[in-house]
Formats: C-alpha cells, sequence, structure tokens
C-alpha cells in the first residue's frame, strides 16, 4: 500500500516496487510528493505507464538536496536495479566528463569514457549546462580543443578563442598558468576568479556598455553553476559508509547510506530498541556479515578499540571520520534528513491509526497474521512485524500449520497466534503494542479467544479484504473508518505485506513438494 502522505515536498529519486518488492521503476523528480502523486491522479495514462501502474504495489524514495543529485541517482540506481519499465541502454554510459589531456599543451574536451591519461572532471548531467561550461572555461583561457597541433594559426586563434602554441604565441609555463587555473575552476575552486570578473562587470556596466556585461554575467552565472556540490557522484578512489540516526521514544531509527568510490549505491535503514551502546552494537552485528568501507563517516567518535576490530574485520585500515563541517558534514546531514523525512512521516501514520482506534499509546510495534493455503494444501502463515511505522523484518515469523487438516482458516489463526505469543511468554519478551489479523469477524473471534487464554490485553482488529473493513472484539458492525483514510491505508499496507509473506513461504513449500525424494 502506497501512502502519499508521506512524501516530502522536496527533490530525490523514488522506486516503484511490484509485489515481491522488486524495484520495476527508477524516477527522479523536483518535488517528490507532486511528482508521485500525478501518477495517482491522471487515469488516461499510455500504455506503458498503465501497465506499470497496475503493477505497482510498493513505493521507496530517497531526498537529495537539488535536482542535480536527482539526476545523478536515478542515473545509479537504474544501473543497479535494471528495473523492467525504464529505459535500459546496455551500453550506456555515464554523463560526460569535461577533459583536460596530459600533453605539452594540455586540450580541454568532453569525454563520456575516463580511459585516457589527464584530469576528469563532472559528470554534467545537462547536456546544455555542460556545454555552457565547456565553452565559458575554453574561451576564458583560451585552450586549444584539436586533436593535433597545427603547424600554422587557424580560426579560433585569430577570433581570440585560443592562445596559439601551435605557432609559438604562449609559453609552455603561461599555458600551462592558463590549464592549472582552469583545473581550478572546474574542481569548483573559483571564488577569486568570479569577484574579479564582477569587478569587470560593473566597470563594463559603469562605461554603459551593457551588451559585454551581460556576456560576463551569464559567464559568472555559468562558473557559479560548477560550485553548486553534486554530492552523490562525487569523484574518491575509496568506498564510504555514511550513517546517521535520530532517538525517540527510546527507538533508534537509523540510516546508512552506501558510497562506492563517490556514487551512492543503496540504503538501508534500521529501526531497533534503544540500548546504552546501541551504535558500536549495530556496527558490530552489521560488520560482521558485511565488509567494512576504507571511511566510515558518522555523527559520533567510537572507541579506538571498535576501529581496530573494524579494521580487522576488512583486513586494512578503517578510517571512522565524525566531520564538523564541509562536504562530509553535508553528506551526514543529508542522511539525517532522509531519517526525519523516511521514519517521521510514518510517524503520521501511527498517529492517524492511534486516534481512529482510540489506542491508549501509539502503536510503535504492530504484528499482522495471515494465513495461505493451496486447495486446503501447503497451508502455512505468517507474521510480520511494523516497528516505527515500517516493516523489521528481522522480526518477520513464518509458520508451517501443524494441528489443522484441510482447510480451516479459524483453526489456523488460533494456532499460530497461540504458537507466537505463548513463546513470547515463555521467553519474556515484549508485547505488540497492536494485533491485525486478516480475515473478518471469524477469524478475529478465533485469534481474541487464544489470546484470552494466554491472559494477554493486547489491542486487536481484523481487516475484511472486500471493503476493507475493519473490525474490533465485542462489535458486530465494522468501524466507521473510510477505506482510503490514512488509518486505514496503513492497515492495509500492514496486512498486504503479511499476505505477500505468507504467498511466498507457500510457494517455498510447494517447490519442495514436488522435488523427487531419493530411494
Amino acid at each position: 500500500m502506497i501512502d502519499l502522505e508521506a512524501l516530502p515536498h522536496l527533490p530525490g529519486c523514488y522506486l516503484f516496487k511490484n509485489e515481491e518488492g522488486t524495484v520495476i521503476y527508477v524516477g527522479k523528480a523536483k518535488d517528490l510528493k507532486k511528482r508521485v502523486s500525478s501518477y495517482f491522479q491522471k487515469r488516461d495514462h499510455d500504455p506503458k505507464t498503465a501497465s506499470l501502474m497496475e503493477a505497482v504495489r510498493g513505493l521507496d524514495f530517497i531526498v537529495t538536496n537539488t535536482e542535480v543529485e536527482a539526476f545523478l541517482l536515478e542515473n545509479t540506481l537504474i544501473k543497479k536495479h535494471w528495473p523492467r519499465y525504464n529505459i535500459l541502454l546496455k551500453d550506456s554510459k555515464r554523463y560526460a566528463c569535461i577533459h583536460l589531456t596530459e600533453e605539452k599543451f594540455p586540450r580541454i574536451r568532453l569525454a563520456r569514457k575516463r580511459i585516457d591519461s589527464g584530469n576528469f572532471f563532472g559528470p554534467f548531467v545537462s547536456a546544455k549546462e555542460r556545454d555552457y561550461i565547456f565553452e565559458v572555461v575554453r574561451k576564458t583561457f583560451q585552450l586549444r580543443t584539436c586533436k593535433q597541433m597545427p603547424k600554422r594559426a587557424c580560426l579560433r586563434y585569430h577570433i581570440a578563442a585560443c592562445s596559439g602554441p601551435c605557432i609559438g604565441a604562449i609559453s609552455t609555463e603561461d599555458y600551462a598558468e592558463k590549464v592549472k587555473k582552469a583545473a581550478s575552476v572546474l574542481k569548483g575552486n573559483i571564488k577569486e576568479l568570479i569577484e574579479s570578473m564582477e569587478t569587470e562587470m560593473k566597470e563594463l556596466a559603469s562605461r554603459q556598455q551593457f551588451e559585454q556585461a551581460i556576456s560576463l554575467r551569464d559567464e559568472i552565472a555559468a562558473l557559479e553553476y560548477l560550485q553548486e556540490k553534486q554530492n552523490m557522484e562525487r569523484q574518491k578512489k575509496h568506498n564510504e559508509d555514511i550513517l546517521n540516526y535520530i532517538v525517540r521514544d527510546d527507538t533508534v531509527y537509523l540510516m546508512l547510506f552506501k558510497v562506492y568510490k563517490g556514487t551512492l549505491e543503496d540504503k538501508q535503514d534500521y529501526v531497533f530498541a534503544f540500548g546504552e551502546n546501541f551504535l558500536e552494537e549495530f556496527l558490530v552485528q552489521y560488520y560482521s556479515e558485511n565488509e567494512p568501507p576504507e571511511e566510515l563517516i558518522l555523527p559520533e567518535s567510537l572507541e579506538e578499540s571498535f576501529v581496530d576490530f573494524l579494521s580487522h574485520v576488512k583486513g586494512t585500515k578503517v578510517k571512522v571520520t565524525v566531520p564538523k563541517q564541509g562536504e562530509k558534514k553535508e553528506l551526514l546531514d543529508l542522511v539525517l534528513k532522509n531519517v526525519e523525512i523516511g521514519f517521521f512521516g510514518d510517524r503520521k501514520k501511527l498517529e492517524a491509526l492511534q486516534s481512529k482506534l482510540s489506542l491508549p499509546k501509539l502503536p510503535n510495534v504492530i504484528e499482522c497474521f495471515d494465513i495461505s493455503h493451496l486447495s486446503g494444501t501447503a497451508t502455512v502463515g505468517s507474521m510480520v512485524q511494523f516497528r516505527g511505522g515500517r516493516p523489521d523484518k528481522h522480526n518477520y515469523r513464518r509458520f508451517k500449520i501443524e494441528s489443522v487438516e484441510g482447510i480451516d482458516d479459524f483453526a489456523s489463526i488460533a494456532e499460530v497466534v497461540r504458537r507466537r505469543y505463548s513463546r513470547l511468554i515463555e521467553d519474556k519478551h515484549d508485547l505488540p503494542d497492536l494485533i491485525i489479523i486478516d480475515g473478518g469477524k471469524g477469524q478475529l473471534s478465533s485469534a481474541f479467544q487464544e489470546l484470552r487464554k494466554l491472559k494477554i490485553r493486547v489491542p486487536l482488529i481484523s481487516i475484511a479484504k472486500r471493503e476493507e473493513e475493519i473490525y474490533v472484539p465485542g462489535i458486530k458492525s465494522p468501524l466507521p473508518i473510510k477505506k482510503n483514510e490514512k488509518a486505514s491505508l496503513f492497515v492495509q499496507e500492514i496486512r498486504d505485506e503479511a499476505h505477500r509473506f505468507a504467498i511466498t513461504y507457500n510457494r517455498l513449500l510447494r517447490q519442495k513438494s514436488m522435488i523427487p525424494k531419493n530411494d
């Protein structure tokens, strides 16, 4: 179930997923909420988009600082997931860069592949902006563009577009200084150059040379464009993991960005109970199963012994950075922004559900049960857990029905509820804040009787598929909650996930049953 209200009015990328959770389309947006909402508001889609919308069952998104970053991230995500509804070019290349070659008199050129020596700058997502910047830098520093230097001056020298190294009009040293300045500009170190150009522009305007002043103003604008941080496509030679979190109501909401050589490749999020040493405990578990990066960027420092542990796991030195300013701090803040939007947009769903169900507290931990079978065979139960409004897949459970023969959803629900909560009581684990049953009043009654036998007093509801009606024990009529309200949509989202999980397990058992046994 997709909750459009959780989307922010910010730039970023959105990922549509199918029933199996596979990414089937990646898109970018200047305003995520407006763009994604338009898919569901429009009715006359073209055939391809109509087919996409029929298949969409889930949504994820990543917020970026700028629309430029969204362009770059979209390119990365498409190449990572190869979504079936995106245009996939098997020989697609990264966005073009500006290349300063490594020669006695370096030339400036556009390049899509980084296969030659020299310095590469970019990539640039907008061909128009890239070409404009290329021309500004080339004209400003009069760099050559010819593959082979001619033996006599060409037209470009005569129109002052090239400094003429081919005819000795500039020394090697002076040309190298021009190349150095051009490289500095392309790296973004252009503050002093812009200041001098602004002074010149004002002088031209004071002399009423407005055409030249306007031309210079456009050049300044192009150079200022180069200063925009393109955090999602930084040129790095090592991998980084960037982690940030928020602690609220004794719960940790944590997000991890995995950056491979300057390109964001993956986003992972986790929700778990707060503990005194939760960060180190999380990192130990995570990096025991995943290779640590060359650099780990965190909001707080770690004990030196723990840094040594990471280096030991990796086999080489791991650098842990706690930035206070600069580009890495901006990336850390970007992860925090995604935590705030990604998780606490979900808090609104929890608050809506608490209000509609008149719950005594926010339903931070919700567990939902579903039964799946094929003509009475391979009957299985599933339980999914949502924590903080999001799936907590670590706490999903599957049940192979043991005490029921044939088709009996009521008895099957009773069995899985009994097994789940008798085990929690036995192990002295916390109970959820809300229990949801997939089904109508019959399934609800079966679950309620089992909870009473276990002396468990946890709010319980069920949701019937046809009209998405929500029932509570002891009341014959469904609650007055419309199926398109936020609370109902959230319950549907949880129910759909439980159903998906049950179907997956059912298919697995059926596949195993069809494998012939060896005599």
